[in-house]
């Protein structure tokens, strides 16, 4: 969602019902409705709160299944390997050790405020190698400027070649991640950062509930899917990145199928807190701000600033256990 840069309360930034894009939640008929995160605006005003208060209209529930421990897939899409300071090696470890450090964390078990649903996350296979057993890597295979059904037929070949189980995981996240170099032609950097959806007729998949996201890497356009130009860990457009990725886990978590928790406007607890990030984050000495510190797997702790996520009760949250927001 788009964020006001100013004190007056979220719920002013909810837009419409964005599941309204494509078919309709549950409707495996037609291209699959994708929900998207929308862009940042424009920068100047430094790292925004949000409010204290119960969003409104608040979450319900609409009957539909969530996720108990789900399992990432990271499909590292386009060229990782670049020599810009951001699409290399060091990046993927930043989102590799967050996903890690996430799991079970103060601001993840959010999420287990909503009945059926852990806050952990099935992380075992993330890391091992240049190529973990829950990642595979795709060299342009539908080219530089992707369709949202070419985003499909990432998910679908890397299920092909053996990402997850045989026919692919209904328990699992599929992630494309692109480099910067790549566009989503549905409105990457001018109307969303990133999305999730899901398809029981995914090619290859044998009717099985496969859930799959898209998050661009934030430095092809830092002032619109970024909230600062100077990022914790050195990588502006990796540290916007993993917030983006914070936002469509916790969606997918609680609304796999785009018919569990989501409010009368359609949006889920991530968009009803995007784009602030509580009431303390801490400068750092590279001049970026951060608001949580997690575990890593290639570090002992690193430094993220990450989006609020919103509890059952409609409050969003960077510690959830402490209640700090």
């Amino acid at each position: 969602m788009k964020l006001q840069l100013s004190t007056v309360l979220l719920a002013c930034c909810v837009t419409g019902f964005a599941q309204g894009q494509g078919n309709t939640p549950g409707d495996d008929h037609g291209p699959p409705a994708i929900v998207p995160h929308r862009i940042n605006t424009p920068h100047g005003m430094g790292v925004t709160a949000g409010s204290t208060a119960q969003i409104t209209p608040v979450i319900r529930y609409n009957g539909g299944p969530v996720m108990g421990t789900p399992t990432p897939y990271l499909i590292w899409y386009g060229n990782w390997a670049q020599s810009n300071g951001s699409d290399n090696a060091a990046g993927q470890q930043i989102v590799r050790d967050f996903i890690h450090g996430l799991s079970g964390s103060n601001y993840y078990v959010t999420n287990a405020s909503y009945a059926g649903v852990s806050g952990g996350l099935n992380t075992g296979g993330l890391g091992n190698g240049s190529n973990g057993s829950q990642e595979a890597n795709d060299a342009y295979s539908q080219g530089t400027s992707l369709s949202d059904a070419q985003i499909a037929a990432v998910v679908s070949r890397a299920i092909a070649g053996g990402l997850g189980p045989a026919g692919g995981d209904s328990n699992g996240i599929y992630f494309v991640l692109t480099s910067s170099d790549v566009n989503e032609s549905s409105g990457f950097c001018t109307q969303y950062c990133g999305w999730h959806t899901r398809s029981t007729t995914m090619s290859g998949a044998s009717g099985k509930d496969i859930k799959y996201a898209f998050v661009g890497n934030a430095n092809r356009c830092l002032n619109a899917c970024a909230e600062q130009t100077v990022g914790p860990n050195g990588n502006a457009g990796v540290d916007g990145m993993v917030s983006v990725i914070a936002h469509e886990m916790e969606e997918t978590n609680t609304d796999p199928d785009l018919n569990a928790w989501y409010n009368r406007r359609g949006s889920e607890d991530g968009d009803m807190c995007a784009w602030t990030f509580g009431q303390s984050p801490t400068l750092g000495s590279n001049g970026a701000y951060y608001n949580m510190t997690l575990p890593g797997i290639s570090t002992p702790t690193r430094n993220y600033l990450i989006q609020r996520e919103l509890d059952v009760n409609s409050k969003c949250y960077v510690d959830y256990v402490h209640k700090k927001q």
